[in-house]
This record gives C-alpha cells, structure tokens and sequence, in this order.
C-alpha cells in the first residue's frame, strides 16, 4: 500500500473492522516512512462471469435482472422483500460458487425456478409460463398437474 503523503511502499495495519455493509474491511494505516495515517479500504475482488443467452450471445452476469425477475413473478403476491432478496442472493451465491467463467441463462433459470417453487407457488407457475414459454393451454395444465403431483408426493411423506 503506497502512502497518500510521502508515497513510501511500507505501513503497519493499526486497525482493522468491518465497515458498514459487511463485505468490506476497514484498515487504519500508519505510514514507515513519515508516520502519517491513512484508511484503506478491502473488498473482494469478483471475476465477471458471462451468462450465454439461448441464442449464444454472452453478456455479464447481473443479480438485479434476477431480482427484478423475481419481484414480477411476486407482483401482487404476499412474498415479502426479504425473501426475494435472500433468494436472488443465494442464486448470485450459487453461480459465483460455481468457480466457472461461464454459465448459460437456462442454468439460472431452473434455480430461479426452483427457489420460487418453494417460495409462492403461484409465482412459481408465471415464471415458467414465461421462462418455457408455454405454446397453449395443453404445455400450461401439463406442468400444473407435474406441480400437483409433486405436492401429493410431499404431503404423503
């Protein structure tokens, strides 16, 4: 870390917190070289991850079209925003953890899809009539009997 003052390469960490937001490491610094203090802030560094859409274009991976996806599956839904934000996060988390560089928009959407099925199951079924686009009424009940299904499965264990 170069000193703001005297430009020196050497200091000694004399405090280190959290700053406010929890991601980030607060470090009050004190200069070798002139004995000057200075704060310094760390955060991680995240490599961008591309998301390759269906038709093979790439662009970079953003949490907010998630959130905003999801919040228009809620519209009208009693989900609270804390939900939505711990579920857009967790899949943030998910596709970070993956350690690849590349993931495609089908592999965001099953666990989006699978986060809203077990949040708000009506949320669940206007995602995937968007994200499958369901072609007529057959596709839509199809997928609600699967639903159906699945939930007397659950409930017989």
């Amino acid at each position: 870390m170069r000193c703001l003052y005297c430009n020196c390469t050497e200091s000694k960490v004399i405090d280190s917190r959290s700053a406010d937001d929890e991601k980030t490491i607060r470090r009050r610094r004190e200069c070798t070289g002139c004995g000057r203090r200075f704060t310094t802030y760390e955060t991680i560094e995240i490599a961008p991850i591309l998301v390759i859409k269906s038709d093979g274009a790439r662009q970079a991976f953003d949490m907010g079209k998630i959130k905003r996806g999801i919040i228009k599956a809620c519209e009208k839904r009693p989900v609270p925003l804390e939900k939505i934000d711990a579920l857009s996060e967790e899949i943030a988390k998910k596709v970070y953890n993956s350690m690849a560089q590349e993931i495609t928009s089908k592999a965001i959407g099953e666990m989006v899809m699978e986060g809203l099925k077990e949040l708000d199951e009506v949320a669940y079924v206007r995602y995937a009539s968007v994200y499958r686009s369901f072609k007529d009424i057959s596709s839509f009940m199809s997928e609600l009997q699967r639903m159906m299904e699945n939930k007397a499965l659950e409930n017989k264990k």
